[in-house]
């Protein structure tokens, strides 16, 4: 079904900003009275209330807290509907950033005729507006969630239309496909050009290539925006957790002279060489009669074959021994490896070919790890910003329409009627209208806005 429109929906007001002390807080309204709630409580330092100001212009002035005292001098703004995020009036307060500060200022506007905003309820209503489709408000939430520069980059492209560009021309290609077909059928006395598949089987394996490359994307954008799940993997005391603890910059596992500390895997995530890590320190791998550790040999042996990449850390200051030959086979089989010799700050004992050489005690090394990854990971043909789903709800979507396709073509190609073909062309376009919010079930919205924070 179409999502609904807002019209007469109440005003909202929400702080945008963390709470947390900062320069700046920002609170924010939209709704039909946002101005007039606006001048309820902020009167500027000269000239006309906020209600009369031009829009996106900053005026300096007095906000008032429920009792009438001055509760700061800060600044505000108005954007009027329909030229604004929401659709809606909109306004701001830029305050100082004291949470006790914004806090008082909702209050204020509570006071004033606002009511507390949902999570993601300004994206919402920016979306039910038509400010922006699904993908659109999405890609919201990803640019907030950005781990990487790159990740970054790709939301921010899909935030200014990436996807439903990629995908409009399949829309309007197919639509074109049942609007010729239903004229024909309505309107028998017209002048229509005669409805024939043959026509139209060109525009379907374009459809069907389009959708085809952007599915493929997919794979590519669950590592970009989840991850690589990366195993650490070594014989006890080898030098994982400390190199773990040197990776992330501060102590998050517990390193100590004693074999066999870490008995659990330890999950964290960490950037190096432009790749996000998932990096999973693991117990060492050893033969052991202590049933806590020997759990935890169990578990980091399932984290190494689950992973796309290993760091096969070696002592280079200690004999090889037959458990580092184990790790070594281990890391052999996943997708990805990297030999890391540790402990360069003592006097090595042996060497390797290929191996990167670090110190988590002094750094040296981590530079040469880092080029390591990076040069697994380089994306041999990387795609535009925006061109890669990162999205499971869009990839299904997608791959929804992609089959419908399919099936159209081979309705085609098996000589079934019309009206079975367009059955599927059908489906594809309700596909598609899922992916960008065209038609779309109210429980699809509330799981993407729930994903949101308060003020956004």
């Amino acid at each position: 079904m179409e999502p609904e429109r807002m019209p007469g929906a109440d005003t909202i007001a929400a702080i945008s900003t963390g709470q947390v002390l900062s320069a700046i807080g920002i609170v924010r309204m939209s709704g039909p009275s946002a101005l007039t709630v606006l001048d309820r409580v902020f009167t500027p330092l000269s000239g006309a209330p906020m209600s009369e100001r031009p829009d996106r212009k900053l005026v300096l002035g007095k906000l008032m807290a429920v009792d009438g005292a001055v509760l700061d001098m800060c600044l505000a703004t108005v954007s009027r509907g329909p030229n604004s995020y929401t659709g809606e009036d909109t306004a701001e307060l830029q305050c100082h950033g004291s949470p006790v500060v914004l806090r008082a200022a909702l209050d204020s506007l509570f006071a004033a005729g606002a009511r507390q905003a949902k999570a993601g309820e300004f994206t919402r209503r920016a979306f039910l507006n038509g400010r922006m489709d699904l993908t659109q408000a999405e890609a919201v939430i990803d640019l907030i969630d950005a781990e990487t520069p790159r990740i970054a980059e790709n939301a921010a492209a899909q935030l200014d239309g990436a996807i439903r560009k990629k995908t409009d021309a399949v829309y309007e290609s197919l639509t074109a496909i049942c609007s010729h077909y239903h004229a024909v059928i309505d309107y028998p006395d017209e002048d229509i050009e005669p409805f024939t598949l043959e026509r139209y089987a060109a525009a379907l394996s374009g459809a069907e290539e389009r959708l085809a490359r952007l599915l493929a994307t997919f794979r590519r954008g669950n590592v970009l925006k989840n991850g690589v799940p990366c195993a650490i993997v070594g014989r006890p005391n080898a030098g994982k957790s400390s190199l773990l603890n040197a990776l992330l910059g501060y102590d998050r596992a517990i390193v100590t002279d004693v074999p066999g500390t870490t008995r659990d895997t330890i999950e964290e995530k960490a950037v190096l060489g432009g790749t996000l890590l998932r990096l999973l320190d693991t117990a060492g791998l050893r033969d052991t009669s202590d049933p806590v550790e020997r759990e935890g040999v169990a578990r980091a042996k399932t984290a190494a074959e689950s992973a796309d990449l290993i760091l096969a850390v070696l002592d280079g200051s200690a004999p090889r021994t037959a458990e580092d030959e184990a790790v070594l086979a281990a890391a052999g089989a996943a997708p990805h490896h990297i030999v890391v010799k540790s402990k360069s700050d003592l006097p090595a004992v042996w060497d390797m070919d290929g191996a990167v050489t670090v110190s988590a005690l002094t750094g040296a090394g981590l530079d040469e790890l880092e080029a390591a990854v990076a040069a697994l990971f380089k994306e041999a043909d990387p795609l535009p910003a925006g061109e890669t789903l990162t999205n499971p709800r869009q990839a299904d979507a997608v791959g929804r329409a992609l089959d419908y396709v399919k099936a159209a073509k081979e309705a085609m190609t098996a000589g079934f009627a019309p009206d079975a073909v367009l059955t599927e062309v059908e489906g594809a376009l309700s596909a598609l209208g899922e992916l960008s919010g065209r038609t779309v079930r109210e429980d699809v919205t509330n799981g993407i806005f729930s994903r949101f924070c308060v003020g956004k």
